[in-house]
Formats: C-alpha cells, structure tokens, sequence
C-alpha cells in the first residue's frame, strides 16, 4: 500500500502533464464512463461517503448522489492501488489526483469536440452528394436551425420538422429545446415512430461514424472498423462499447451540429449536460435492462466485430438455446412456487 502511495504521489509530480498517467486514465474515463464532472469534488466526496456508508447504505441516498457514488467506484477501481493511496494520503494529493483525472478528460473532450467539428459536416449527406447551401468549417453560426439538413437532424422528436411554422420557432427559438428533448440523428434514418420509441434508437450511421472516428480512429469510418495500434480503442484495451461512450458521442454529435463554438458543461442553449445524463439515465435504468443489453451487444458488433466480447445471436435449437430455455423454466417455477 505504502509503495502504492508514493507511486501516485510521484505521479502527481510528473511535470509532463500530457504524458502523466493518471492524464491518460482521465481522458479515456471521461470517454467511456463519466465525461462530465468535477473530479476533486467527485474524489473528496466520495472517499468522505466511504465512511458515512459504515453506518448506511447507499440506497438511502437521492439518485444523484448514488450515481456519482458509482462513478467514484468505478473510477477507483480502475487505477491500481488509487483507492488505498487516496484514503491514505492528505486532502491535498486528493484534489490534485482529481486534478490530474479532470485535465485529461477534460482535454480528451476538447480534441474530440475540435476534430468531429469538421468530420461530421462529411457524414451530413450521402457520399458525393453535395450539402446545399454548404456549412462552414470553422464558423457554426450557420449550423443548428439555421440550415436546412443539420436543423432536421437536431429537430426534437414528435415535432415536424417540415412544417414551416415549427422550423421557424425552432429557429427564432421561440420553441425552446431542452437537453432531454431527444433530436432525429439518434434514431436509424433518422426516423421516429411515436408508437414505438425505443425502434431504431442509438443506432445511426452517424452515431456509428462519431463512435468509430473517436476510438478507432478516422480512416476507420469508411471501412471495417479495427483498432489500430494507435487509436484510443487499443491504447486502453477497450473491446466493446459502454453505456458511458455511447452517451458520450450521442453529445458530441449533438454538439457538432449546433451553433454553439465552445463545449460547456453549463451552456443552457445546448443543455449539453442534460443531455448528456438523459441518454445515461435511459441506458441504466433497470426496467429497459432487456433493451440495453441487445442495444450494447448490437453496438459491440458493429464497432468491435472480431472481440470475443461482441455477443452473436445464440443459434435456435442449439444445445445451449435449450439449456437457456430448461434454466429460465425451472426459475419461473421457482419463482411462482415462492409467490
């Protein structure tokens, strides 16, 4: 433990900031579990929670609180040897660990959202079809409402984007669109069935392109995804796709399409953050676990096809479809006999 410490600590000293580890961990952290926090806050809190919860459980808690409670779970258990060194060591190695942690996520965000700036204006339209009028690559004033394609894309479903009068409040933002108010580009082309909300949602192709020029890198959009050497995918081992990346590109794309020039957690034009937690909210929510899991296995296949952890369909009348079938019968038994 006590070498675990001064490891850390050596870390926290480590000039070389973009290099230091616990940078790194941050940036793909930010990317795949928790993007947007205050991580001293996040550190501090947690480890003081640690010692309310010997004498409670974390059920008792608001949601919020149980939520950041997991991530500082997950984000302890995987660094070796952080939790021991953070509970061991004074306030201020915490807050500058946190530091360190938030520096990486927060620059993982900020290249993520300079790059896919330019890059999703390449997936707006069909290969050789040309976007008219055309959007700028650095200036977004003219992105949003303001354009006729990107204005569809961020258009709220269950509103018309083809009535004029609704585009037009859109515009003028007479209709004001909160971050839980889902836009068109996160279902499959881009199609909304009221009836059936769940059909084809978070599965569009640019969802795929944002998912895949991120952490497999940008030359992977137009071919077989496959996690080169260098991309983020294979830096950090990561095999399939988690609930914490998905909501993360989901935001990034929806940020790419807006007007507005500079990421922020508090922005209330593009209520990114709550955006960002609605997306997480649907995808941990335990009446939709049958959902999610087939949403996760569809999305680790389509990003990740050749991981052991991308779950093909299980063959009908196979030995194993039986076995599965003899074992969710005899549970239901089960179940029924202790109702």
């Amino acid at each position: 433990m006590y070498m675990g410490f001064i490891y850390i600590r050596e870390q926290c000293m480590d000039q070389h900031a973009s290099s230091n580890p616990l940078v790194l961990h941050g940036q793909h952290f930010g990317r795949t579990v928790f993007a947007l926090c205050n991580y001293p806050s996040l550190l501090t809190g947690g480890i003081l929670r640690l010692e309310e919860l010997q004498d409670s459980s974390i059920e008792d808690y608001p949601a919020n609180v149980r939520r950041e409670h997991r991530v500082f779970m997950e984000l302890v258990d995987s660094y070796p040897n952080l939790l021991e060194c953070l509970t061991t060591g004074e306030e201020e190695d915490v807050i500058h660990v946190g530091e360190l942690i938030g520096k990486g996520a927060s620059s993982a965000r900020g290249d993520d959202t300079k790059t896919l700036k330019s890059a999703v204006l390449e997936w707006l339209m069909p290969k050789g079809q040309p976007l008219i009028p055309p959007l700028s690559r650095n200036i977004k004033s003219d992105h949003s409402f303001n354009h006729e394609v990107t204005g569809a894309l961020l258009c709220p479903a269950g509103l018309d984007w083809s009535n004029a009068k609704t585009k037009q409040n859109l515009k003028i933002g007479e209709i004001e669109v909160r971050g839980d108010q889902w836009p068109m580009f996160l279902y499959t082309k881009y199609a909304y069935d009221p009836e059936d909300p769940w059909q084809g949602l978070l599965r569009s192709d640019i969802l795929i392109f944002g998912f895949k020029h991120v952490f497999t890198s940008p030359s992977s959009v137009e071919k077989e995804p496959k996690a080169t050497r260098s991309s983020n995918a294979h830096l950090h081992g990561m095999k399939s796709v988690m609930k914490g990346s998905l909501a993360y590109i989901a935001t990034q794309v929806r940020f790419s399409l807006s007007s507005s020039s500079v990421f922020s957690r508090t922005d209330t034009v593009t209520d990114s953050e709550n955006f960002y937690h609605s997306i997480l909210d649907l995808l941990e929510d335990p009446d939709k676990t049958e959902e999610v899991v087939d949403l996760m296995a569809w999305w680790t296949r389509c990003i990740f096809p050749n991981s052991s952890s991308s779950q093909q369909a299980i063959s009908k009348n196979s030995a194993l479809s039986k076995i599965r079938e003899k074992r969710a019968a005899l549970q239901a038994l089960t179940n029924d006999a202790a109702n």
